[in-house]
């Protein structure tokens, strides 16, 4: 099932984070400060796998005139991803200055040098991007819904991840429609999303621990109060992402039919409240 978006915007982000950022941004709130870190630092590596694997696949694509919206999308799919990338590594140049070190990137990039020694089919690879796409737009629903995931927060950083969600949001089925239009099934569809499940919970736990070890609070009571809160406080992560983490099972799952109904209306709204913080260069 093909379900195309519309065609995307790429957006310069206009805020200054070369000259840096608190060490605990988050309303001075550690463990959120640092749980954000450690996504930061998965962000180069995994979006460029992303970019090749999305741009890898469209090749496949049939040469129809139903297909030439989704063509096109994939143009601006990449372009948005690439503006991440950028932004992310001058976030992660500031996070070494702190004394923190990206495991992560060195983990990602192991698995994707084995992948290419194996020769993993460039479908699959797709498949894990579908996967991780949805993951991130479950995630960004939340950053652009509930003003309680940011409450405090430096206002660049806010901006930053805000801008971030709905970019997301904005192009979450791409990866899913290549998929299904070169005839990727289900049975591997979930294989892959499993994998993503595991392998992204342990790595977020690790590279946040890894950074509150750095940063001399890992065994603050505050820290575990901060992800206690987190997890299952009013609007958590357990109560608000667990039935559309599970969504992605249906066999009729799309991304664009979530389980809210409105996400895409939620990034356009912020996008449009802020556009004095973007520009839009393609």
């Amino acid at each position: 099932m093909i379900d195309n978006s519309p065609l995307l915007t790429v957006r310069k982000l206009e805020i200054d984070i070369a000259n840096g950022f608190d060490r605990h941004w988050h309303g001075g709130n550690a463990f959120l400060s640092q749980y954000y870190n450690a996504l930061s630092m998965s962000f180069p590596v995994g979006e460029q796998s992303f970019i090749d694997a999305v741009r890898e696949n469209a090749k496949r694509l049939p040469e129809t005139k139903e297909y030439a919206p989704l063509r096109a999308t994939v143009a601006q799919f990449i372009g948005q991803e690439a503006t991440h990338r950028r932004i992310h590594n001058l976030y992660n140049e500031h996070l070494a200055t702190q004394g923190l070190v990206n495991h992560w990137e060195q983990w990602a990039t192991r698995r994707l040098t084995f992948a290419k020694q194996q020769n993993v089919k460039p479908i699959h690879l797709l498949a894990v991007t579908a996967a991780f796409e949805h993951c991130t737009a479950v995630f960004a629903d939340g950053t652009l819904r509930y003003d309680s995931w940011f409450a405090g927060a430096d206002e660049k950083m806010a901006t930053l991840w805000r801008w971030h969600a709905a970019e997301e949001t904005e192009h979450k089925a791409v990866a899913f429609d290549v998929y299904q239009a070169i005839g990727g099934n289900y049975a591997w569809r979930i294989r892959w999303y499993l994998y993503v499940l595991v392998l992204f919970t342990y790595d977020t736990a690790r590279q946040t621990t890894i950074n509150l070890w750095h940063d001399g609070s890992l065994f603050k009571p505050s820290t575990w109060w901060g992800a206690a809160k987190f997890l299952v406080g009013k609007n958590g992560f357990v109560w608000r992402c667990t039935m559309p983490l599970l969504a992605y099972f249906k066999r009729d799952f799309h991304p664009n039919h979530d389980p809210f109904g409105d996400n895409q209306q939620l990034a356009a709204n912020w996008l449009a409240a802020h556009s004095s913080s973007w520009r839009a260069i393609r």
